[in-house]
């Protein structure tokens, strides 16, 4: 069993299931370069007893613009030896190890994880960072990608080979989420009465309420659909600077008794409003995968995906549609055709949803067991 050492910024709930998997692999070990996701409070106490694998933490070291060195990377890797070592997107940690392998003080494998959507694949966030891409690519050995649609533009554009590219979309296990059906149900029934839900139409959408979700355009957008449907609701579960500018534009379209926001859960309160949903919206505008879109699917909801999110290439014609949200037109009549697709909330039982979501791991053995070979 090969030894990887896997630098990560932080560990989310998303990542539990992937990282685990790994562990049975490869002899893993990951190193946390934060104590949690920047924009996310995650209870880490809630999430680290999970994991089945080594983990360690680096902290300590000086920040630029919300990038970061952290001291003992070296050190570390002295103490692992590990086979591969894989760093995370073109970051301080993955130019250290580069420089690192050029002045010969590492020769191992190297890589790093990618968490770039097609999208800004050609649209690049930044001058540094197109720089540091078409610099850094040159000198890695492996790229984890999260789609083939990625995939395709790193080979084509970089002339890289399928070898070094390991497509591993963020993916959970079901059997975890769906864990403790009776409390997920008992919650869930909780929301359902709060908010009216049944005999309802529920749209869900879950996630930061930041402008790259496109929450207000995609209000802006289908607020004629929502009135036309007398029973049909759209709840936005979560937080963000956005969450103002989105409860001005709802009373500005008269939509208070359609939309509602009850504010950011995690863990089983979380999960709970996958089950008192009908349907699931992902309108972004720019989304590197989009965590959500796997966890609506495992609660056995269709999914209403922006074909600029990178988890759109699970969507197929059984479990959901894809639409630009930037055409109108085209996701009006998208959402007409989405709506005769779904069901009223009813009473809630797990088992009448069946996860939608096809068995990945053939898939998974395959991609990451190019860099066992």
């Amino acid at each position: 069993m090969k030894k990887l050492l896997l630098f990560h910024p932080a560990l989310a709930p998303y990542r539990v299931d992937q990282f685990n998997a790994l562990s049975q692999l490869f002899d893993l070990e990951v190193v946390f370069v934060y104590d949690n996701v920047w924009n996310h409070n995650f209870d880490q106490s809630k999430l680290l007893p999970l994991l089945q694998f080594k983990f360690s933490f680096l902290l300590k070291g000086p920040a630029y613009k919300g990038r970061v060195f952290r001291f003992g990377m070296l050190k570390t890797i002295k103490r692992t030896n590990p086979d591969i070592i894989l760093g995370y997107e073109y970051s301080f940690t993955t130019q250290y190890l580069v420089f690192l392998k050029h002045i010969g003080l590492v020769r191992q494998k190297i890589g790093s994880t990618i968490d770039d959507c097609l999208a800004t694949c050609h649209k690049v966030q930044s001058v540094g960072r197109y720089h540091a891409r078409n610099r850094t690519v040159k000198h890695l050995d492996y790229f984890i990608l999260l789609s083939p649609e990625v995939s395709e533009f790193y080979q084509k554009t970089f002339n890289l080979k399928q070898h070094q590219i390991v497509v591993s979309p963020i993916l959970q296990q079901p059997e975890r989420l769906r864990n403790n059906s009776e409390r997920l149900e008992t919650i869930a029934t909780e929301y359902t009465q709060q908010y009216g839900l049944k005999g309802k139409k529920v749209l869900l959408f879950v996630g930061r309420l930041i402008p790259e979700k496109a929450i207000k355009e995609f209000i802006n957008a289908v607020h004629p659909v929502l009135h036309q449907h007398k029973d049909l609701v759209f709840m936005l579960v979560g937080d963000g600077g956005e969450r103002q500018a989105i409860e001005e534009l709802v009373t500005e379209k008269k939509l208070e008794k359609k939309i509602f926001l009850p504010g950011r859960f995690e863990g089983e309160e979380l999960y709970a409003w996958y089950l008192c949903a009908s349907g699931f919206v992902l309108p972004s505008l720019s989304e590197a995968f989009g965590a959500v879109v796997n966890e609506a699917l495992i609660f056995g909801l269709r999914v209403f995906c922006s074909k600029y999110a990178g988890a759109a290439c699970l969507i197929e014609d059984d479990n959901g549609i894809t639409f630009n949200p930037t055409a109108e037109s085209e996701t009006n009549e998208k959402l007409n055709a989405f709506l005769n697709l779904i069901d009223p909330v009813e009473d809630i039982c797990i088992t009448n949803r069946p996860s939608l979501m096809q068995n990945c791991q053939e898939h998974f053995l395959t991609e990451w067991g190019k860099l066992t070979e």
